[in-house]
């Protein structure tokens, strides 16, 4: 029997996040999630005004830590120090938010075009620049990009292995992928 409304709000958080890794944020409905929890869409909606909003919260820290990142970026002295700190902190943040990038596998690029997370996007920038230590080099843009994109699909992909195993094996690919700033 259907209960009339969630136990708790993160019920709610933690029932949309199975639903869109399993079947993507656009594949799932406040419907998907209400029948998850055991609920009604209705209140599903008393929780929250729309799917957006439960997306934007479920990835509040870890956009949080994003942003943290950017502006560490932005304080680094010189390329070499801000390539390391983008480095570090990337892999950190992909480690850390894992199950979240895992959710969020396949759709990135479609979403931070949102109005919520739009800003994002340039943070994304100024991460692919620091971390190509060479900005104006079409092939360490690229590496960049590549880089990232194999650090998310790894962290969504291999949610099993340990922190501890994963973080440092990240790392030494970034140090054989990227050219040495400076």
């Amino acid at each position: 029997m259907a209960r009339a409304v969630p136990e708790t709000h993160d019920e709610i958080l933690t029932a949309a996040a199975r639903r869109f890794a399993a079947t993507g944020y656009r594949g799932t409905s406040l419907q998907d999630i209400a029948r998850e929890v055991g609920c009604s869409k209705a209140a599903v909606l008393y929780h929250f005004a729309n799917k957006e909003a439960i997306l934007t919260e479920l990835m509040a820290p870890a956009i949080a830590v994003f942003q943290d990142l950017g502006d560490r970026i932005d304080r680094a002295t010189d390329p070499a120090e801000a390539q390391r700190v983008a480095a570090e902190g990337f892999v950190d943040l992909a480690v850390r938010f894992r199950r979240e990038i895992a959710v969020l596998r396949g759709e990135l690029p479609e979403l931070l075009e949102h109005p919520a997370f739009a800003h994002l996007q340039r943070i994304s920038e100024r991460l692919i620049d620091a971390l190509a230590g060479h900005p104006e080099r079409p092939s360490a843009r690229i590496a960049a990009l590549v880089l990232l994109a194999g650090i998310s699909e790894a962290c969504g992909e291999f949610l099993d292995i340990a922190d501890e195993v994963l973080r440092p094996a990240l790392l030494a690919l970034v140090t054989r992928g990227l050219e040495p700033a400076g």
